[in-house]
């Protein structure tokens, strides 16, 4: 069809299986096995209905912007809120990476960014982790001859591998790129990991994103958000009101607030979360599987003599979903969300039953 010549193809995103069936244990979405902060259910029930038909104010005018400042000790005019995390990494992908160089993110690593990069045509090149998925911080400093790079954006920790980099190698990386935007996106930075949040104080050019789908229980919900300059933040507004002026909806905007204002809960709900991977790690390394260190809510895993293939696929015939890609470098690997005690329980059953 001549049509077609003149469509924007790209590879989309490949999300994990969302089976549609009670009774799975669904390890393979990062999604956190606890509900949200009991707030949220008393705020649910408090939602004025009249108002659903009235469209939202502007994100950074609520209560949710009042209380993300509260919460991090910064000005409402640092945050930029959106539609998930997804939503605001693909507005600053849209809105910081013009300049026609590559941008540049590790070659493991979460694998929306090559997504974006194709979608809005903005070139990008990849930084191989080392032999332990760890990112070498020399790969995005910028050496003499060598052409600037038009961004430079990475997970901390990282995804699908758990590896924490330290805020002072973060901090080398963001010195070393002053005259482009570095984006830190901290999902899951919450379970162990120290925010480099503190060097926004210092570095207009930072950008650190951060969710509710993982340590807040509310990936239903789509709130994601971004801290920097007032500068970065003014110009990534501008951008999504040129998108969309109503991207966050009123429930979304009153139950974020509610869960963030209840940090008690939130801080039982990251330590439970934390002790069960602490323990899941005992138990996966008797069964003979090795992993980087995690500091997130998974483990990145691969087995001394079994494939990685074959313990997916066994796993799904006994109803439990992990993920996995056949990419190279990691088709031998496994990605295990750590779900309840009695859903990892069941995990290590079934492991032991497949590995012997």
């Amino acid at each position: 069809m001549k049509w077609e010549e003149n469509v924007r193809r790209v590879v989309p995103y490949t999300a994990g299986e969302q089976p549609g069936r009670k009774g799975v244990i669904k390890l393979n979405t990062n999604e956190n096995p606890y509900p949200p902060a009991p707030g949220v259910e008393r705020r649910l029930r408090e939602l004025e209905t009249d108002r659903m038909r009235l469209y939202p104010p502007f994100p950074e005018q609520t209560k949710l912007a009042s209380a993300l400042g509260a919460c991090y000790g910064i000005d409402t005019d640092r945050i930029f809120i959106g539609d998930g995390s997804d939503d605001v990494l693909s507005l600053a992908f849209l809105t910081f990476f013009q300049s026609g160089r590559p941008i540049l993110f590790p070659d493991i690593t979460y694998s929306f960014y090559p997504v974006w990069a194709d979608l809005y045509r903005i070139p990008y090149r990849c930084a191989a982790l080392d032999s332990d998925f760890k990112i070498r911080v020399e790969d995005y400093i910028p050496k003499a001859g060598e052409s600037p790079v038009g961004g430079v954006v990475f997970p901390n920790p990282n995804a699908p591998t758990g590896v924490l980099m330290p805020v002072e190698e973060i901090e080398r990386i963001v010195a070393a790129n002053r005259d482009v935007v570095v984006i830190v996106d901290e999902a899951y930075i919450d379970f162990g990991g120290t925010s480099c949040l503190p060097l926004v104080d210092r570095y207009d050019n930072l950008l650190v994103v951060q969710t509710f789908s993982k340590s807040r229980s509310m990936a239903g919900m789509r709130i994601g958000y971004a801290m920097g300059s007032p500068k970065l933040i003014r110009y990534i507004n501008d951008v999504k009101y040129s998108v969309n002026s109503y991207t966050m909806n009123y429930p979304a905007l009153e139950l974020g607030a509610a869960a963030v204002e209840d940090t008690a809960y939130f801080k039982e709900c990251c330590g439970r979360i934390v002790r069960t991977r602490e323990r899941a790690q005992q138990e996966l390394g008797r069964l003979g599987f090795t992993f980087p260190r995690s500091y997130a809510n998974f483990l990145f895993v691969s087995h001394e003599r079994v494939p990685a293939k074959g313990i997916f696929e066994k796993l799904k015939e006994n109803d439990i979903y992990v993920r996995y890609w056949d990419k190279e470098r990691i088709s031998n690997h496994l990605r295990i969300t750590i779900g309840t005690d009695e859903q990892m329980e069941a995990l290590y059953r079934a492991l032991e039953s497949i590995v012997q």
